[in-house]
């Protein structure tokens, strides 16, 4: 874990309303009994997704920790951010499981797990605005952060070099808010962590990231100090043993591991071909979805990677139309016009489909469709050497965290001669994988799922978010889906 800064013993420690009734504590865990746990509602802990699923990093530890123990989960997931170490405290729950970093002072009061990751606290702001390099530069502005946040921490600390520094503390929004309105120009920086900084950027072009507040903190599940010793025991073994298989780097993967494949410009142009190119094929695309089976958002995502939706796209190698088939994948999936768009995506939908169907069955999602969306680029044979690599290199070959690694490999000479199948452009079919999966995040959050019993020609869904539009500044959209 990196040295913490002694400097935040000298921080003040996390008040009680003295006024309020006590929560009530929740009965001691047994087996098939309730394990009660704080957390936010936020796209970093637990949201609900675009398919009506609650996910989140957070939600999948706890929920495997709590099957695992034979325990049924309660969350208390609708409290501001700064209440939930007193509620804590006053043994509202058996745990808090909500981005929590480990400071000096916060182990004072409370025990702690082992950290399930680590983050780098930042200062974010807009390219549209004036930037910030150092920690002088936010002093005479608009600075906010989450109230009992470790930004919060951090700027204390600041403000004892930076006396004229000062900051608003908010309570009745999250750092994803914090980070809408600073795309939406209504504040000047904001402080946030780095993981949650890169998520939003996917969504907001514009934000940027200034300079870093410190050493990176760890992340982990939080304790009512001197309780719950059993189930903290139980907890230690657990993250010990899914960061050992694996699980854990699997699950991080799947939430940030491709957070920073889109640049700026590329999120800006996707986003406003969204609000106006996309419109004209969704009909073709959900009708792809009935006959593959294949979400239209994930078909679409791949459609703009391949041809930035143009009907008419053809490369230097052959290949041609919305879904860029060759003419030999065109032959076998019954394509007679490769520049229709109609066909084109279809035929694509139902390859796609194929080569995700061909795999083999210890693929899981969603792994396997990343794995599916590799091999649409490069064929399942490379893919196939791609996984043995992985093995080869002490990793798992069923993990799409570990496979990515090997991929860019296939390309160097050294390797490729040692391979059943030999050279293939792996580091291409990593990063349009990658790209992908950043694509089809933002048409999760602004374009709604599309159920196939519903016929085509009824009245469309209401999104679930807002779309965001790019004409000077960034004007507002929800990050939650």
């Amino acid at each position: 874990m990196p040295r913490l800064a002694l400097s935040l013993l000298m921080l003040v420690p996390v008040l009680l309303d003295s006024g309020a009734a006590p929560p009530r504590r929740p009965p001691p865990l047994g087996v098939d009994s309730e394990l009660v746990v704080l957390t936010t509602n936020s796209a970093t802990t637990r949201f609900l997704d675009a398919s009506g699923r609650y996910t989140g990093l957070e939600t999948e530890l706890v929920e495997r920790f709590a099957a695992e123990q034979h325990l049924h989960v309660r969350y208390q997931d609708r409290q501001p951010y700064h209440e939930i170490l007193p509620l804590l405290a006053q043994h509202a729950a058996h745990l808090a499981a909500a981005g929590i970093g480990i400071t000096q002072a916060r182990t004072a009061q409370f025990d702690f797990s082992f950290p399930y990751q680590y983050v780098q606290p930042v200062v974010a702001y807009s390219t549209e605005s004036r930037p910030a390099h150092r920690a002088a530069d936010l002093v005479g502005y608009r600075v906010e952060v989450v109230k009992g946040s470790t930004g919060a921490e951090r700027l204390a600390q600041l403000k004892l070099k930076y006396p004229r520094l000062s900051w608003h503390e908010v309570t009745d929004s999250d750092g994803e808010g914090l980070l809408q309105r600073l795309a939406q120009g209504k504040v000047d920086y904001v402080v946030t962590q780095s993981h949650l900084l890169n998520l939003a950027r996917n969504f907001y072009p514009s934000l940027a990231k200034g300079f870093s507040l410190g050493d990176p903190e760890p992340l982990a599940w939080a304790f009512p100090r001197g309780e719950q010793r059993d189930l903290q025991t139980k907890a230690q073994a657990y993250f010990q043993r899914i960061s050992a298989d694996g699980t854990l780097r699997r699950l991080i993967d799947r939430y940030y591991g491709h957070t920073q494949r889109l640049d700026r410009s590329s999120v800006a142009d996707f986003i406003d071909r969204m609000n106006n190119d996309l419109p004209r094929f969704r009909r073709l695309f959900r009708e792809a979805q009935a006959v593959s089976g294949v979400d239209w958002r994930l078909l679409a995502a791949l459609a703009y990677l391949e041809s930035e939706w143009e009907p008419l796209a053809t490369s230097e190698t052959g290949v041609r139309g919305m879904m860029m088939l060759t003419s030999e994948t065109a032959d076998r999936m019954g394509l007679t016009d490769r520049l229709d768009p109609r066909q084109s995506i279809l035929a694509g939908a139902r390859y796609l489909a194929e080569v995700r169907d061909s795999l083999p069955d210890e693929l899981v999602e969603p792994d396997r469709t990343w794995f599916a969306l590799a091999a649409y680029n490069i064929g399942l044979a490379h893919l196939d050497d791609a996984r043995a690599l992985t093995l080869r290199m002490k990793g798992n070959p069923t993990l799409w965290v570990d496979v990515k690694k090997a991929l860019p490999l296939l390309a160097r000479f050294e390797t490729a001669i040692t391979l059943k199948h030999g050279y293939a452009r792996g580091g291409g079919a990593l990063v349009m994988t990658e790209r992908i999966r950043g694509y089809y995040d933002i048409l999760n959050r602004f374009q709604a799922r599309w159920d196939p019993d519903t016929p085509l020609g009824e009245r469309e869904p209401r999104a679930p978010a807002a779309t965001p539009k790019f004409s000077g500044r960034a004007e507002s959209a929800s990050l939650r889906p």
